[in-house]
């Protein structure tokens, strides 16, 4: 018996993130904490010098918890190409179909937390309006390079829960500090941090074209309520959605 093996098979059915294992994610990721404040300091991301985002474009809930959008590495992508001719064919009910199953844009950047530094470099994922207010920020030349290593600057992320706002979701905001710092005090600790770091697209796990097209049709497919009304009632059925998934590819 190969126990690697098992633990590896066990990690995928306690899968709760992206195909990849809880404690992996927990590894990896961090996710600030609902109802506080956390401090942050973004790092420079080894894997792209110019920028420390990663953009990437996720499907959620279909089938799988997410699924890595297939046009985020310029490849044909059946969720996309479906969806988009979904969206042309002007019908109400398609249109909206479409809108669920377009991807969703979420930002990657690589941070310290700090007091928690011996964890070394995690991934902080947040969605648009954080994004632009980060990048609103590196573009006022007030506040200059906040992720350099000697005078950048440290963030406040404070995640307001949404029975205080009265909105579905928690509301998370960011507040730059005025006082620049370095990254660290200790300079082997500072280029560890810089050395030490995943590619963030590799955390995620990459499905092939008729794996996430064998997705798509999993989610659209009838439930055996919907089967039975189809048997009796005809005209409330639903179609058949392979044949319409596979007439709109071809």
């Amino acid at each position: 018996m190969n126990l690697d093996e098992i633990r590896k098979r066990m990690d995928r059915l306690q899968n709760k993130s992206n195909g990849k294992s809880s404690s992996d994610f927990k590894k990896n990721f961090w996710k600030p904490p609902s109802g506080e404040k956390s401090i942050v300091r973004i790092v420079p991301y080894k894997h792209n010098k110019d920028v420390p985002f990663t953009e990437l474009y996720f499907y959620f809930g279909i089938d799988k918890p997410r699924m890595l959008a297939l046009s985020n590495f310029d490849e044909s992508d059946p969720i996309l190409e479906f969806a988009s001719k979904l969206r042309k064919t002007n019908d109400p009910d398609n249109v909206a179909l479409a809108k669920k199953l377009f991807p969703k844009m979420r930002i990657l950047a690589p941070v310290l937390v700090r007091g928690e530094e011996d964890k070394g470099v995690r991934f902080w994922e947040f969605g648009k309006m954080v994004y632009q207010e980060l990048l609103g920020v590196m573009m006022d030349e007030d506040y200059g390079d906040i992720t350099d290593i000697a005078a950048g600057r440290d963030i406040t992320v404070e995640v307001i829960p949404a029975k205080e706002t009265g909105k579905m979701y928690d509301t998370t905001t960011v507040r730059v500090k005025p006082v620049q710092s370095p990254i660290s005090k200790n300079g082997e600790d500072a280029e560890g941090y810089l050395e030490n770091q995943k590619n963030a697209v590799e955390l995620f796990n990459r499905y092939s074209f008729d794996e996430m097209k064998a997705s798509l049709q999993k989610y659209l497919a009838p439930s055996e309520e919907t089967e039975t009304v189809a048997a009796t009632e005809p005209e409330k059925g639903k179609v058949d959605l392979d044949s319409k998934i596979d007439d709109l590819f071809n």
